[in-house]
This record gives C-alpha cells, sequence and structure tokens, in this order.
C-alpha cells in the first residue's frame, strides 16, 4: 500500500515537472505491460499476439469517437469490450494448446487482426484513424487540454491496475499460481483448468484493451503500430525487464522502454539496438528483471 500512495503522489506531481503526453504514454504502456503480466507472470502462458487486443481496442474507441461521436468514456468503454470479445474468441481456441503452440497460435490470431485492420475500409488502412476528437468525460469535462486529460488516464491506469493487484492476491490468482506450477496437480484437486485459463486470457485481453483505447485518445490516432506484433515483443521486453511475476516490475520495465524511446528516438534505428543490448544485459545480470532483483535483495514480494 505504502509503494501505491507513492505511486499516486509521484503521479499527481509528474505533469507540473515533465511532458503530460509522454507521461500519458507511460501510463498506458503501464497498464498493457501489466495486462500482460496477468497471463504470463501469474497464468504462465505467453502470448505472441496482445497487440491484437491493444490495437483492436484502439481501432474502435477511435471510430466510436470521431464517427459515431461517442463521449470519451463510452468510446473507451466499446474498445474495451471489443478487446474482451476477442480475447473470449481467440482465448477459447488458443487454449487447447501449451507452451510454444499457444505461443504461435496468438500470434497467428494476431497476424490476422493485422491483416484485417490493413484492409478494412474503416480503419483508414495505412494512414490510420486521425484526428480522433478527445471529447468532453461525461458531457462535462473538456479533455483537449493535455493536462486535463493527463488526470484522467492516471485515474484509469491507476484503477486498472489496482484491480489487477486484487485479482492476483484473490482466491482467483492463488489458483492461476497454482496451475502455472503444477497445472496437473491442479486438475488432480478438482480445478478446471482451461476456464481458469481463458478467464485470465480474457480479463488480460480486457486490460490490453483498456490500455489501447485510452492510448487512441491520447494521441488521438489509431495506427497500424498498435497491431503490428513489434506491439506484442515491445510489452514481452517491458514485462522481462521490469520483473515477470511481480506486481511493480511491467510499471518500471514499461517505463524503461517508453523513456529510451522517447529521449533516444533522435537515433533512429540504434534505439532498438540499445533496447536488444539492455535487454541481453537484464537476462544475463537481472534474471528476475529490476523488481525481481530489488524483491530478493528486500525479501518480501514485489
Amino acid at each position: 500500500m505504502a509503494i501505491f500512495a507513492a505511486l499516486l503522489v509521484a503521479g499527481l506531481i509528474a505533469p507540473f515537472f515533465l511532458y503530460p503526453v509522454f507521461l500519458m504514454k507511460v501510463l498506458c504502456f503501464a497498464l498493457f505491460a501489466c495486462a500482460f503480466n496477468l497471463l504470463l507472470g501469474f497464468g504462465g502462458l505467453l502470448s505472441f499476439g496482445h497487440a491484437a487486443y491493444f490495437g483492436a481496442a484502439s481501432y474502435v474507441a477511435a471510430h466510436a469517437a470521431k464517427v459515431w461521436g461517442l463521449t470519451p468514456e463510452l468510446a473507451i468503454l466499446a474498445g474495451t469490450g471489443a478487446a474482451l470479445i476477442l480475447g473470449v474468441l481467440i482465448g477459447s481456441l488458443a487454449i487447447r494448446r501449451q507452451g510454444i503452440y499457444f505461443a504461435m497460435v496468438t500470434l497467428a490470431f494476431a497476424q490476422m487482426v493485422f491483416f484485417f485492420s490493413l484492409q478494412a475500409p474503416f480503419t483508414g488502412g495505412e494512414d490510420g484513424i486521425q484526428a480522433v476528437p478527445r471529447g468532453h468525460l461525461f458531457g462535462l469535462l473538456n479533455l483537449r487540454p493535455d493536462f486535463t486529460l493527463y488526470f484522467v488516464v492516471l485515474a484509469i491506469t491507476f484503477g486498472g491496475i489496482l484491480f489487477i493487484y486484487r485479482i492476483i492476491h484473490s482466491p482467483f490468482g492463488q489458483v492461476l499460481k497454482a496451475i502455472r506450477e503444477n497445472e496437473p496437480r491442479a486438475i488432480s484437486l478438482g480445478y478446471r483448468t482451461n476456464r481458469y485459463k481463458l478467464a485470465v486470457f480474457v480479463l488480460s485481453a480486457g486490460f490490453a484493451g483498456l490500455a489501447g483505447a485510452t492510448k487512441a485518445l491520447v494521441f488521438q490516432l489509431a495506427s497500424l503500430t498498435d497491431v503490428h506484433w513489434t506491439m506484442s515483443g515491445e510489452v514481452v521486453l517491458m514485462t522481462l525487464i521490469g520483473g515477470m511475476g511481480t506486481v511493480f516490475g511491467p510499471i518500471v520495465g514499461a517505463t524503461v522502454i517508453v523513456t529510451m524511446q522517447n529521449y533516444l528516438a533522435t537515433w533512429g534505428a540504434w534505439v532498438t539496438i540499445v533496447q536488444g543490448t539492455i535487454f541481453v544485459i537484464a537476462v544475463l545480470l537481472f534474471r528476475e528483471g529490476i523488481v525481481g532483483v530489488i524483491s530478493k535483495w528486500v525479501k518480501r514480494p514485489l
């Protein structure tokens, strides 16, 4: 609780010192990484296609706000709902396989979503959906100023992470950990593991969709970058660098990766080389991730 309080205080004062749009990008990807960590770190399911839910929600939210004229909260809910539906459809098929086969199935479905986004008439093709209106929250609060929108994004992200924290520490979360550690034993205890795996898959897809829908309003854009396979790779990188299976690791990992992308943008393609170098160093020296190593030092779960 003390760490959550410190994060909230840091989030409240951060826009007075740093660029709000950069901070909002960090928040969106922190939520995205936490959603992925719920699936991988606690469910033990490695997905290479999480960009499908992130990007699909981004497109739906952008279309709902620009074409349908929905208010921001309804557009975000529409995007999140689309991600949940997609999670049910893909998850019900993907959980029939395990290990690398599960990962490859999720990647295949994500590529299908990418090509659909490229060809569908309402997505704008390679141009994406641009000039998405931010509108007024609940018809009252004007979200056009970055400063105002920042606190809305902070509330969404913080609420989402708290919800994930509650899931992890619930009886449902404990069963997930048991399945991750030893699925045959969980089955022998009477748990229908496929139902639990599908549930965590859908929850993870929903939170990823919430992050993608929020990002669409922040940047007023939904593009193919959001559904590309590299986005799935980035969220895996964020989770592993921060600390898989930890609560706060994905937040740290997302902050590190987004900060590098932002401040090293002038380096061009060298950014990916730097990211790769940091990933190799993290794998060799910090196998549990940054927060995982700190957790071992302080001998308390983080």
